[in-house]
């Protein structure tokens, strides 16, 4: 792999924590969700309906990379939605390795309509991240294609990653 700390990125609903944990479990790495390390204002912001704010996401952020300075080895969940959410990510950890799942709005929100129990809440919110969202570019991320299943998705990461690590 490309160093032992891996970010699983994109928008809601896209399969982050899904693939971050199965992933983690195929590297024998620790497993973080970023949704777990939201403070109680932006879960309770989330589940009302209304979009985060880059200050509301600031504090957030920076926990987060401060759990990935403290671990040698993890894969973080984590939506890294700008350029500049992943810079934060990134500091201090410049071998970190961004895997970006990309899927279309009417993939995700298919699947956002078939979860429960989770607290973000309604379509406006969806359509936020996708606003906010700026595309890492290949250069930048691992950019894998959400439309197949779960074990191809891994499948397809393991191989893309071992072959990235390959001496030129």
């Amino acid at each position: 792999m490309n160093g032992n700390k891996i970010v699983v990125m994109g928008v809601s609903g896209c399969g982050k924590s899904l693939i971050g944990e199965r992933l983690a479990e195929q590297l024998q790495l620790p497993f973080f969700d970023g949704d777990d390390y939201h403070c109680a204002d932006n879960v309770l912001k989330m589940s009302l309906g209304i979009a985060l704010t880059d200050q509301d996401r600031q504090g957030w952020l920076e926990t987060l990379s401060a759990l990935l300075n403290r671990n040698s080895n993890a894969v973080l969940a984590c939506s890294a939605l700008t350029i500049e959410y992943r810079r934060v990510l990134k500091e201090n950890n410049p071998e970190l390795l961004f895997i970006y799942l990309k899927g279309d709005f009417d993939t995700i929100w298919q699947r956002h309509s078939k979860r429960e129990n989770h607290y973000f809440n309604g379509k406006g919110m969806l359509e936020s991240q996708f606003n906010t969202l700026q595309e890492p570019t290949e250069k930048e991320a691992l950019v894998i294609d959400i439309k197949k299943n779960v074990s191809e998705i891994i499948a397809d990461i393991i191989q893309k990653t071992t072959l990235n690590d390959l001496p030129k």
